[in-house]
């Protein structure tokens, strides 16, 4: 069966917020992440895509929510977040923030990727962003964690346009699988200026 996807904005959201909190503790505790995720931080993280320039991008197989994509204004984030883009020069009221994507494993490989940047891409646009940028956990290559045979999505997202900031990086801490208290994580920021028409 060929995945659906629909698009949700403002009111919208409420109602894939326990869904999607769901699936996000599920593929988040998968390498590289390792998320040891919470429920109710979840719902109350999830619940801010509702407000501003929001949008949840979902994809189904049927009825079932096997992956999600969410965005937002940039400003909109917390500072740890904003103020690693701010701090090389980037303007944050012009940067629309591609937050997290998330699939299910058995759906990779469809173009659910292609289609989630595609429709925050398209979003940022049409609400008059100059570029969309994202980060990802930095991950030591001999981490015990790391499964053999991972492959980086790095080309994936350089195919999309994409390229490292040089300096951007967020520290954000969360719980690892297995660990006991928090730890901050460095995440690299991307990203890909936008052709406005």
């Amino acid at each position: 069966m060929s995945l659906t996807y629909r698009q949700h904005h403002r009111d919208e959201v409420a109602a894939v917020i326990g869904p999607l909190a769901r699936l996000r503790i599920a593929v988040f505790r998968d390498w590289p992440y390792l998320y040891d995720g919470n429920i109710d931080y979840e719902m109350r993280f999830l619940a801010g895509y509702a407000e501003g320039d929001g949008m949840v991008v979902t994809a189904h197989e049927g009825d079932r929510l096997v992956g999600a994509s969410t965005a937002t204004a940039l400003r909109d984030q917390p500072a740890e977040v904003r103020d690693a883009l701010a701090g090389c020069g980037h303007d944050v009221d012009d940067i629309y923030y591609c937050a997290e994507s998330v699939l299910l494993p058995e759906y990779r490989g469809r173009g659910a990727g292609h289609v989630f940047f595609d429709a925050r891409e398209a979003n940022a646009l049409h609400r008059d962003y100059a570029a969309t940028a994202f980060c990802a956990v930095i991950r030591p290559d001999d981490h015990p964690a790391r499964p053999d045979g991972y492959r980086p999505l790095d080309a994936f997202w350089c195919k999309r346009g994409y390229a490292p900031v040089p300096g951007a990086v967020a520290r954000i801490g969360w719980r690892d699988v297995g660990e006991a208290e928090d730890t901050v994580k460095d995440l690299q920021f991307w990203l890909r200026p936008l052709a406005r028409t």
